[in-house]
């Protein structure tokens, strides 16, 4: 139905758009934690040197790089890292299965990282922009 070209053409597309939600969705997670916002209540009296802080501080910045395409290979590699430390330390000994430990989403984050750390940042990225100038 689909030919190979309509896949060639919209698949860098398709990889930006992946690459800038899921690094705005991650980045929210460090907010909560570093700034409060949005507010959950779990965060509420984070230490900023302590596991959790400096987890906030991988978030929020480097989402931030993700979102906007910025050394993503590395950060993705370091965020893939982050996210399957977080999965081990406490969502496994919950239990063998990530649906039965609450884990699903450290994989995920874990699995799409370490995808961005081999594809790169796609198209729409600062990334990008470095390369052709």
């Amino acid at each position: 139905m689909f030919s190979t070209q309509f896949f060639s053409k919209w698949t860098p597309c398709i990889l930006a758009l992946l690459r800038i939600i899921t690094g705005f969705l991650f980045l929210q997670h460090g907010s909560a934690k570093l700034f409060g916002v949005p507010h959950v209540a779990m965060f509420d009296g984070l230490q900023l040197m302590s596991l959790m802080g400096l987890a906030g501080v991988l978030e929020f910045v480097g989402g931030s790089l993700i979102l906007i395409g910025l050394f993503t290979r590395p950060v993705a590699f370091i965020l893939s890292g982050q996210m399957a430390v977080a999965y081990f330390m406490a969502h496994a000994p919950g239990g063998l299965l990530p649906i039965l430990n609450q884990g699903e989403l450290a994989v995920m984050y874990s699995f799409v990282f370490l995808y961005f750390s081999v594809a790169g940042a796609g198209s729409l990225s600062v990334d990008g922009m470095l390369k052709k100038a």
